[in-house]
């Protein structure tokens, strides 16, 4: 999985200003549109090589590729590129817009054994250079079984079926569309990659621009005499040309061979608009499957829990209906004669076994559903653009900073209502603050020495782990105990009910009251169970993910079926004297998890059989443990909440003395 990058933090002070002007422009959520004028020079970045077979990222100058005049500079990247492992470079690739040629770019030395071993592995390992240009990574496109397939990035070097020698790519021929803009009040400011089209209120002159809408690429393995080809310098202009098709005229990697490396750019006007120019890489696979499937799981499962919601309440009023048309003595007749939820009267709010790690995991879950929540519904809204790289997992982390002091609220006011005094708040807080935070440290920990191990740029530096800490300690942990005092302040909640000094005794059942638990997570696993799929391939074969209005849909269905759930299961409970409801409340539908974990591993046996490796395994575990660990937090504190309230109400309606 990917994960990692640099911010900059002050104590507990975030302030987040939007600005928007508007001209005779448009702006979209995450980018800005650069104009170029002709021969405006045009530069190129790579990002990290990546590889669906070990999921390690490595830096692209990892390998013996030409540097870039001036040394290499990296990009300023954000907290959530630096988390994925991204490592944006700057490259000798650079064009002139509109300037169609052939460019030399440098001849290495001869290769000596560990740039040989290096290259072979990353070549079998079908390791990707991925290259950006103007924010648009570039695509390729091959034919499998005669079905066109695009992908982003290119080979490092291309292995025939037989498996005999390993050939490097080292000529693209890069296809560069350009959309030709034209409009009143447009000033290009500068050129190159920094330039901005500033649309300007003064200047009613009509000027054009070209803005790039498409970045694709062919790669080749070329063999040149290296004694020719050192002659030319840096970007010295070729005659055009073309990929062989025959083996013995690709470059092979071997000791001692000196490698050309050449590239070639062709310009190309398009129809298609600066706004659209991310269609091409958001199409997904099947799409027509995913509709169906998705519009499928919500119709079943809103109708089961439509049928199931139902016949609980009409249930439950009839209880209810024929319990309060008693008198006080037929009640108390009717509890010596009858079983069932009204026996438990006196322990049903008694307080539970380790109550405070039960409010500390309720207080982390409203945090970790709240990040989610906002994150979702920011990115259905169209503010979380993929041209954006890394927003996504920054915006995660910032609200989940922030939602702390709904995490120190939720779990002091529910260790309040279960005490009955606020004494011991300041440990609930900081057990609040640590208890998820301490989870997530651990297995990135672990997982950071595997990749520290490889070389990886997926390992998150010691400075960044500083800077999490510090941006965790200064802003999370003061948000989780101000919102734990301000927990303190609020009135608990009242308990219809006395509770009796001796519990009364559980029946003894003939199975276990867990296996309905765990069995009970089916339900809201079947509502996401499809947009599982997506997230994996989004996650682990590099695919974009930005469905997310289906996303909402699931998460608030998610939200609704584990409510009910909870409830239905608890109702059971106490249907047959069980009052110890609150955890099996909470792993109703916290239990999910368990199937979406085992769902991640049938994932990596059937889906990733590309997949090699101790390591990439380990790696993939160990975050989709994380991701388990998260989902079970948040669907346990939807069902424990739901739960919570309906057992208040359904006693709070019962006459007691």
């Amino acid at each position: 999985m990917e994960l990692r990058k640099p911010f900059i933090c002050s104590c507990v002070f975030l302030s987040v200003m939007v600005f928007a002007q508007v001209a005779n422009g448009f702006y979209l959520p995450g980018s800005y549109m650069i104009t170029y004028s002709n021969k405006s020079p045009i530069f190129a970045k790579v990002n990290s090589l990546t590889s669906i077979e070990t999921e390690l990222p490595f830096s692209y100058y990892s390998l013996p590729y030409c540097p870039p005049v001036g040394g290499i500079k990296k990009s300023a990247e954000n907290l959530g590129e630096l988390l994925m492992g991204d490592q944006i470079d700057n490259s000798p690739y650079r064009f002139q817009m509109n300037v169609n040629e052939t460019v030399y770019l440098c001849t290495t030395s001869p290769l000596n054994e560990h740039e040989v071993k290096l290259l072979k592995q990353r070549t079998r390992d079908l390791y990707q250079v991925n290259m950006i240009l103007d924010n648009l990574p570039v695509m390729r496109f091959t034919t499998q079984n005669g079905v066109k397939i695009q992908w982003t990035g290119f080979p490092v070097g291309y292995t025939p079926p037989d498996g005999g020698a390993d050939y490097i790519i080292n000529h693209l021929k890069f296809t560069v569309l350009v959309h030709e803009y034209e409009g009143s009040g447009v000033e290009i400011v500068g050129t190159g990659e920094e330039s901005l089209g500033v649309f300007s209120e003064s200047d009613k002159k009509k000027a054009s621009g070209y803005e790039i809408v498409g970045f694709q690429v062919v790669p080749c393995s070329i063999k040149y005499d290296p004694e020719v080809m050192v002659k030319h310098k840096m970007y010295d202009t070729l005659s055009p040309i073309g990929c062989p098709a025959e083996l013995d005229k690709y470059q092979v990697i071997r000791e001692q061979e000196r490698i050309s490396f050449t590239y070639e750019v062709e310009f190309v006007k398009s129809d298609i608009r600066w706004p659209s120019r991310w269609d091409a890489y958001l199409k997904m696979e099947g799409s027509r499957v995913h509709w169906f499937s998705i519009l499928n799981s919500l119709m079943v499962i809103s109708f089961l829990a439509g049928i199931v919601f139902v016949i609980f309440l009409r249930t439950v009023r009839r209880d209810l209906t024929r319990y309060e048309e008693l008198d006080k003595e037929t009640q108390a007749q009717m509890n010596e004669e009858l079983s069932g939820w009204k026996l438990v009267v006196g322990d049903v709010f008694r307080e539970p076994c380790c109550s405070k790690l039960l409010c500390v995991m309720v207080g982390d879950g409203v945090q970790i559903l709240g990040m989610a929540g906002v994150t979702i519904v920011f990115a259905a809204l169209g503010f979380m653009s993929p041209a954006s790289r890394g927003m996504l997992l920054t915006g995660m982390i910032l609200l989940y900073l922030i939602l702390g002091i709904a995490a120190g609220y939720a779990s002091v006011r529910l260790w309040k209502t279960i005490k009955g005094t606020a004494e011991g708040w300041r440990s609930v807080s900081w057990s609040a603050a640590c208890f998820f935070p301490g989870i997530a440290f651990v297995i990135l920990t672990v997982l950071n020495f595997i990749l520290w191990s490889s070389n990886s740029t997926g390992a998150i530096p010691i400075s960044l782990y500083f800077k999490l800490f510090f941006l965790w300690f200064c802003i999370s942990v003061p948000l989780t105990l101000i919102g734990g005092f301000i927990g303190t302040k609020a009135q608990p909640i009242e308990f219809p009910v006395r509770t009796n000094q001796i519990p009364r005794e559980i029946p003894a059942r003939k199975y276990p009251s867990w296996l309905l638990v765990l069995g009970a997570g089916t339900l809201p696993f079947g509502t996401l169970f499809i947009e599982l799929f997506f997230i994996l391939s989004s996650i682990w074969l590099g695919r974009f993910y930005y469905v997310f209005g289906f996303l909402l849909v699931v998460l608030l269905l998610l939200i609704i079926v584990c409510a009910e759930v909870s409830v239905v299961l608890t109702y059971m409970h106490l249907c047959v004297e069980d009052w110890q409801w609150w955890w099996k409340a909470f792993f109703a539908s916290g239990s999910v998890a368990l199937y979406v974990f085992l769902y991640s591993i049938n994932y990596l046996v059937f889906d990733l059989q590309s997949l090699s490796g101790p390591v990439s395994a380990t790696l993939y575990l160990g975050y989709s443990l994380l991701m388990a660990i998260a989902i079970m937090f948040s669907t346990g504190t939807i069902g424990f909440l739901m739960s919570f309230y309906f057992v208040h109400y359904l006693f709070s309606s019962v006459k007691i003395d």
